[in-house]
């Protein structure tokens, strides 16, 4: 086992390889006058050639949330670990080198060999799957040692006068200008290199490049100004994660400093078995033996007394510490390079010079070695034998439901393939027998008691401990889905970051699941900012009411007389000042009163100015605070869908699943409703937050348009990158987007309802008919149960739709066989409709609608919506059933339909996309062939061959070729199969060459992730979003379809009906003006 550690065995080679060459350059002239040169290098070169890279690595590895989170157990740990060391070791020395080392020379040796290192010590728990906890904690402790180490030691190599004569205060100083200078200017160098891997255009090899360097830059500026580099390195390292770097970067550009970090491992380890190897070996005897063993027993005897001191703070942490996990890692005292170069410095600074410096750094590498070597053996033995590497049975039992899974996956696309005709004559058998995946029970407790996996579900494992597993995986899940909607561009980088780090703070709480009230818990910054900002306001507005004595004061009646009898006080000494002989016997008084008078105009107006400035800047922190709430909440919501979905695929447990699924509803809606509240605080953020969203969206979709031309030759290298440099330069003039756009006027909401298609005809139709209506908060908009009076749509403010259940068209009896809650509950806020279905089936609301917050509408009654419908037939009527079914399909299949174009202007033009209705008792033929996807989102049919039941909202299965409806209205979503003369990026090569060569004021298309938060995209800025959308226009190719079939409301056939112009496109129909929840519908 311990020859398998590959490296210790490559550094004792080298270690061994440099002593052979440090041999012959002392036997040998010629090759010493090679090797002098090398030996000449001074110890604080190599100290800041190899360790800032080093340390910089081992940073960049602990996770800073945790830290953050476990600061005073961390701090508390080092403090104790590192005072036990130094006397400990201390003790060990100057025993065994009484006569040959001085008092300093003990003491510098002792500190030097006290420093754990901070990688090798935690790669062997990694390897045995130790909690991230306890290998950042030992980390974090490292670091802690590290830091102080080298600051005791910069001190010294600083200071040109002698120890003695240091004085007390100026020790201070420069171990707090160490300490904490070295930490603020590490945090600001870490926002520069963040600001500057970040940059879009920056490609791999110069982030590597970049990175490698920075790390350099840093350490030699703090160094210059007198402060510790290393404890500027560990900041910086401390305060970048995944999300520092560009998307999909990090991984590619760590590698690269994992392996120049161990390349200079290597080289240290090689360099000083030279320098060890020119020593001799005079000094080589029993004696240093016997100090070598001494000393490496000591080192594991003070560690094991730390881990003893220190575990009642890891126990109190709870995360399954015990004395096995006590033993296991009471090992990892592993020491390392950080010994080794601070070696040749006991030395240097030493008074009394020893005879045979070399032992210094021949003890330090000799400790270094064995404990990398010995020590990594015992840590992964003991936890093999106290049986810590056991995976847990939950575990298990996820990785079986998992491999379950990916199997599904596999024999699925294997049945797609088999109807192939080019794969016909295939071997399947052989195919099945390879592709086979069995999960394999590890060796453990459940092998040896015979327990099936399936057996030890119901016998041994109780709903709490699957509830646990599930509970962690969540959590893991939704950190994956903050990283990837940061890196796709629909989560800012703070939030995101806000968002992961709150995410690891509750994970390891028992039972808890994070909320999105922990999150806002998490931020903290908002509610003191609005009550000072409402008290400054108070205080402009009412002057005469000012509670406070110094601003009470500023706009009193006497303040104000005081500030006009100030310039008649001043005319006396004006008038000395004008007489000549007067001013001669009183010039230093003039120059008093002067100052005193000055000092009086200064205060006055500053006492003025002051208000309406922290007025002024409050609220621009207040509108940044919202903006990073709606982001953050949006992005919690996201990854509360993303956590449910995925639950579902890999659950193996019924009641666990239902229960997470219950958990993760009643969180999404708790954010959802935070949303709307959020937005009513802040409409000018929000709006500005979600336009900037919609360019940047824009934006990427012509990059991916970009890239598809590119890579089919369409457009040429040259102008292939030209063309990226102008959209990565839209991109990055986002930066300087406004925080706040006005909200537009009520009239103008209309022209974002979906199927209104920004038509003038039908917008001033329902203006004239549309009233603005207001209610306050609690007011009921509409019951359940009653007969619609119309439809509202809400401009401002936030709703919540309470229902008894879903409908969908299905009787009482066919809602029975659903499973699932009572009662549902749904928010809908401004852009949503409310009211849409009832009124088109003139049925009664399903829903009752309350005010949460003040709210404004748009009120369309129900005699004025079907003289609609008749004047338009039939096309407004067939329109609102197509944005219904969209909705529907979107909400409820999201996942299937993924790479299908279903926005609604998209579909009513190409009509690819259609509405089908069914009666009672007619039947209809699914033709597979030309229907991609039949999904049934109002109603209920049946198959007509097996009489099997499906109910809304439903995907046809493919072995369904006919249906009959079996509810008095059945609504189906017919996509077609699109075939490549059809696709959006298959345009014919001369339409797109047109379009390249000019650029256009198109069709506004602004398109987001879709999610259930309810409010859709306004309009702001509609210049910045249209020269977005022009660049985007540029290289889409696109086909306009010959064909313009459209259905009635009653699935009959009717005439086409064409678009008036280019019209602005404001949003991805299932996400804009009147999408809102289920129940709105």
């Amino acid at each position: 086992m311990f020859l398998k550690n590959r490296e210790v065995i490559v550094l004792i080679f080298l270690s061994l390889f440099g002593y052979l060459i440090g041999q012959l350059a002392y036997n040998f002239v010629e090759v010493h006058q090679i090797i002098y040169p090398l030996l000449k290098t001074p110890s604080y070169s190599l100290y800041s050639l190899f360790l800032p890279l080093i340390t910089f690595m081992a940073a960049l590895e602990v996770d800073f949330y945790i830290l953050k989170n476990l600061y005073w157990q961390v701090l508390l740990t080092g403090a104790i670990s590192i005072i036990a060391e130094f006397v400990i070791i201390s003790y060990v020395v100057m025993r065994f080198k009484e006569n040959l080392w001085d008092l300093q020379c003990t003491l510098l040796f002792s500190i030097a060999v006290s420093i754990i290192d901070p990688i090798h010590s935690v790669n062997s728990l990694q390897t045995i799957g130790v909690s991230k906890i306890y290998t950042d904690i030992i980390r974090g402790e490292s670091l802690i040692i590290c830091s102080i180490t080298c600051i005791f030691f910069g001190v010294f190599r600083g200071s040109s006068l002698h120890i003695s004569k240091f004085r007390e205060l100026h020790v201070i100083i420069g171990v707090s200008l160490d300490i904490f200078g070295s930490i603020v200017g590490g945090y600001w160098c870490s926002r520069v290199i963040q600001l500057i891997l970040t940059d879009i255009f920056n490609n791999t090899l110069t982030n590597i490049v970049l990175c490698f360097s920075l790390v350099y830059i840093t350490f030699y500026i703090v160094e210059y100004f007198g402060m510790s580099g290393i404890v500027a390195l560990v900041t910086v390292g401390l305060n970048l994660d995944s999300l520092s770097f560009k998307p999909r970067m990090e991984s590619v550009v760590t590698k690269f400093l994992i392996m120049f970090s161990s390349v200079f491992q290597q080289l240290i380890y090689t360099f000083f078995g030279i320098v060890i190897g020119c020593g001799g070996n005079k000094y080589f005897d029993i004696h240093s033996g016997v100090f070598l063993f001494s000393l490496f027993v000591a080192v594991n005897a003070v560690r094991l007394l730390t881990i003893i001191l220190v575990s009642p703070i890891l126990m109190h942490l709870n995360y399954e510490y015990n004395w096995q996990w006590a033993i296991v890692i009471a090992w990892s005292g592993i020491r390392g390079v950080f010994s080794i170069l601070l070696a040749p410095d006991i030395y240097n600074l030493a008074e009394q010079k020893v005879l045979f410096p070399h032992m210094f750094v021949f003890y330090a590498q000799a400790i270094s070695l064995l404990t990398m070597g010995i020590n990594s053996y015992m840590m992964i033995q003991s936890a093999r034998t106290l049986g810590l590497c056991v995976i847990s049975l939950p575990r298990q039992i996820v990785m079986q439901n998992a491999t379950e899974h990916i199997q599904g996956i596999i024999q699925n696309t294997m049945t797609l393939y088999k109807t192939e005709k080019l794969l016909t004559n295939v071997n399947w058998t052989l195919v099945e027998k390879n592709v086979k995946i069995e999960y394999i029970i590890p060796p453990g407790p459940l092998q040896n008691s015979g327990y099936s996996l399936d057996d030890a579900r119901e016998e041994i494992l109780t709903d709490e401990l699957l509830t646990e597993e599930a509970r962690f995986h969540v959590a893991i899940i939704q950190m994956s889905s903050f990283e990837k909607q940061c890196n796709d561009g629909i989560l800012g980088v703070d939030a995101a970051r806000i968002l992961i780090g709150a995410a690891k703070s509750y994970c390891y709480i028992p039972g808890k699941f994070m909320t999105i009230y922990d999150v806002s818990n998490y931020v903290k910054a908002r509610s003191w900012l609005i009550k000072f900002k409402t008290v400054l306001t108070f205080l402009e507005y009412h002057k005469e009411k000012a509670p406070f004595l110094s601003l009470g004061i500023v706009y009193s009646k006497y303040f104000e007389f005081a500030g006009h009898i100030i310039p008649f006080l001043y005319v006396y000494p004006m008038m000395i000042h004008l007489w000549p002989a007067a001013r001669a016997f009183n010039v230093s008084a003039l120059i008093g009163v002067n100052y005193y008078f000055l000092s009086l105009y200064v205060l006055q107006s500053t006492l003025k100015m002051m208000i309406p400035l922290l007025i002024k800047v409050t609220d621009m922190y207040i509108k940044r605070h919202l903006s990073l709430m709606y982001s953050i909440t949006r992005g919690y919501v996201k990854g509360q869908e993303d956590a449910e979905l995925l639950v579902k695929q890999i659950s193996g447990n019924e009641s666990i699943h239902h229960k997470l699924c219950e958990i993760l509803e009643k969180n999404k809606r708790d954010a959802i409703k935070e949303l709307g509240r959020i937005e009513h605080e802040g409409r000018d953020v929000v709006i500005a937050l979600k336009t900037k969203q919609a360019v940047q969206n824009v934006i990427a979709k012509a990059l991916k348009n970009l890239i598809f031309l590119w890579s089919r030759g369409i457009i040429d290298k040259h102008e292939g990158i030209e063309m990226n440099k102008v959209l990565l330069n839209k991109i990055k003039a986002l930066n300087n987007f406004p925080m706040a756009i006005p909200p537009p006027t009520p009239d103008r909401y209309l022209s974002n309802v979906v199927w209104l298609e920004n038509k003038d005809v039908l917008i001033e139709f329902f203006k004239e008919r549309a009233k603005l209506v207001y209610f306050d908060y609690g007011d009921i908009i509409c019951k359940e149960g009653e007969m619609p009076q119309g439809i509202f749509l809400i401009i401002s403010g936030m709703a919540s739709l309470h229902s008894s259940s879903l409908n969908f068209g299905l009787d009482c009896s066919q809602r029975s066989f659903r499973k699932g809650k009572g009662l549902f509950t749904e928010y809908c806020t401004g852009g949503e409709i409310l009211g849409e279905l009832s009124c088109l089936l003139k049925q009664e609301i399903r829903y009752t609608a309350i005010c949460e917050t003040t709210l404004q509408a748009f009120f369309v009654s129900l005699e004025d919506l079907y003289e609609g419908f008749d004047i338009f037939w039939p096309s407004l009527e067939y329109k609102m059933w197509l944005k219904l079914a969209l909705y529907t399909a979107c909400q409820y299949f999201g996942p299937n339909l993924a790479d299908e174009d279903l926005r609604f202007q998209k579909c009513v033009a190409d009509n690819h996309v259609y509405v089908e209705t069914l009666s009672i008792f007619n039947e209809m033929t699914i033709n597979h062939e030309t229907m991609k996807f039949a999904i049934i989102v109002y109603g209920s049919v049946i198959n007509s061959r097996t009489e099997e039941q499906y109910l809304a909202p439903c995907i046809v299965p493919k072995t369904c070729d006919q249906i009959q409806g079996t509810a008095d209205l059945s609504k189906l979503l017919i996509i077609q199969a699109m075939g490549p003369e059809t696709t959006d990026q298959s345009s014919s090569l001369s339409g797109l060459l047109e379009k390249f060569g000019k650029c256009w004021k198109p069709d506004l298309e602004l398109e987001k992730e879709h999610d259930h938060t309810g409010p859709g995209w306004r309009r702001g800025l509609w210049e910045e979003v249209a020269t977005a959308a022009c660049i985007a226009h540029t290289f889409k190719g696109r086909h306009k379809f010959s064909r313009a079939r459209a259905h009635c409301g009653q699935g009959e056939g009717a005439d086409c009906w064409e678009s008036t112009g280019h019209m602005k496109k404001w949003a991805r129909q299932h996400d804009g003006a009147g999408h809102g929840s289920p129940l709105c519908l």
